[in-house]
């Protein structure tokens, strides 16, 4: 079976579009994690994942790029905290958060940290989406390695993390502030009316028909004085095409 029946098969079997991804990348990926089981082929890989659940997840969750870490690339969250959420708030609004392809949790929970600092009454409210279930349920534990949060502040890991051997355990009252859910950024319905839209370092393994698709339901998601936050790798060439426009470097707005 060549890889491109695989991802066909598999397709039919999970519902998830491998076709969306860079062949190139996500190819590699697959090689590799195949030579765990001592499979060579890709027909005989895709009979042991339906017979075995266990696998199957585990599958899943490989699949999906899980690098994340607290305020990564600090300078773009010091715009974030100096120049965007300033003029998103206004009185008496509640604030929509939209943390896609959240990974283990490190941007919702440094977006609660954010803005449990900047918004009055915390009025706020973070939905985190993430297509792999095991890493949702690790991002609901809020339990970190060292090297995950090297760029917190100092003060925020003294307030808000207590040390656990050799982890780092996010406190209740940032947990309570986000919203875990499972979401398919390629095929499930957007939320709607998000006043900030971040997804990072994520959309470069899509396609460019796959990255286009999103871009414009971004934008449809957003409300009307909307900020969609971009990775370093992911400026929007052409935004307009996808009704968005930029505000400032890996920072959009509705066009």
């Amino acid at each position: 079976m060549e890889y491109k029946n695989f991802v066909t098969e598999f397709f039919n079997y999970s519902k998830i579009d491998l076709f969306a991804y860079k062949e190139e990348q996500m190819k590699r990926r697959i090689d590799s994690h195949i030579k765990k089981y001592g499979i060579n082929n890709y027909k005989d890989f895709l009979a042991l994942l339906k017979k075995d659940q266990i696998i199957y997840e585990t599958f899943l969750g490989y699949l999906t790029i899980n690098v994340s870490e607290f305020f990564r690339d600090p300078k773009q969250w010091l715009n974030l905290e100096k120049e965007i959420i300033p003029t998103l708030i206004e009185p008496n609004k509640t604030l929509n958060i939209w943390s896609a392809a959240c990974s283990t949790g490190d941007e919702p929970y440094t977006l609660a940290i954010l803005l449990t600092k900047l918004v009055p009454n915390n009025k706020f409210k973070i939905i985190a989406t993430d297509i792999d279930k095991e890493i949702l349920a690790k991002a609901k534990q809020g339990v970190y390695p060292e090297k995950q949060i090297i760029n917190l502040p100092i003060e925020y890991r003294n307030k808000y993390f207590k040390k656990e051997a050799d982890a780092y355990v996010i406190s209740n009252e940032i947990k309570r502030k986000i919203e875990f859910k499972q979401h398919d950024l390629l095929k499930d319905a957007y939320p709607t009316n998000i006043d900030l839209i971040v997804c990072r370092n994520v959309l470069i393994y899509f396609t460019e028909q796959a990255k286009c698709e999103i871009y414009a339901k971004f934008s449809k998601s957003l409300s009307a004085k909307g900020v969609l936050f971009v990775g370093s790798t992911e400026q929007i060439i052409n935004s307009q095409e996808f009704g968005l426009k930029s505000k400032k470097l890996f920072f959009y707005t509705k066009a």
